[in-house]
């Protein structure tokens, strides 16, 4: 089961989930997108919670209001970060997420160290979680058959982007090569028209 949630602060919304427990962690892992950015409270136990971002838009564009709501449901979601004040949350990209064959379940590290971030929480903000709560959906989805789904649509696009730039290469080759003729065409009929200057009979005079 994952939950879902709303962070409607801004426009459009952004949606949020976590897996309920350790092992659908593990698939969240597995399935993530590469547009879904990663948290959990640094150096503590907590939920693994997912943003997902539009697509071309990156972790440096999280909205601030956005980040808070995240920083505060992970919070929400950590038995001894809950309790606690003055703490960290840390946030990385999906794709930065390593997880290898000699870690335990819900375990994972990271690739590259300078690719996470931390938002700094002070207090659990008891206004901020409530409304997240409010919003919260318990779904059970195929989430490799999603991820499918979203890869298949990225190859889709892409496939129609390559489509597009040779259409349109093919289109400015046939325009060079009518440029071309054109030249070679007007250089033709300049040479001729010399030609028959030279050969002619230039003279007023006439019979």
């Amino acid at each position: 089961m994952v939950l879902y949630f709303t962070s409607a602060v801004v426009t459009p919304p952004y949606t949020i989930y976590m897996g309920k427990d350790k092992y659908e962690n593990e698939d969240l892992i597995k399935y993530g997108w590469p547009e879904d950015i990663w948290f959990h409270v640094d150096k503590l136990s907590s939920a693994h919670v997912y943003l997902r971002m539009p697509k071309g838009l990156t972790i440096d564009d999280i909205p601030k209001e956005v980040l808070i709501d995240c920083a505060q449901l992970v919070k929400n979601n950590s038995i001894q970060g809950c309790k606690m004040n003055n703490i960290n949350i840390v946030y990385t990209p999906w794709a930065n997420l390593k997880k290898t064959g000699d870690m335990d379940v819900g375990q994972i590290g990271f690739h590259r160290q300078k690719e996470v971030k931390i938002v700094a929480v002070e207090k659990k903000i008891n206004e901020i979680v409530n409304r997240l709560e409010k919003t919260k959906e318990e779904r059970f989805p195929d989430l490799a058959a999603e991820k499918e789904a979203r890869d298949r649509e990225e190859r889709n696009e892409k496939k129609v982007q390559i489509q597009e730039v040779k259409k349109k290469e093919k289109e400015e080759m046939k325009k060079k090569k009518e440029m071309e003729d054109l030249r070679s065409y007007s250089s033709l009929m300049k040479s001729d028209n010399m030609k028959t200057n030279e050969d002619g009979n230039d003279s007023d005079d006439f019979m």
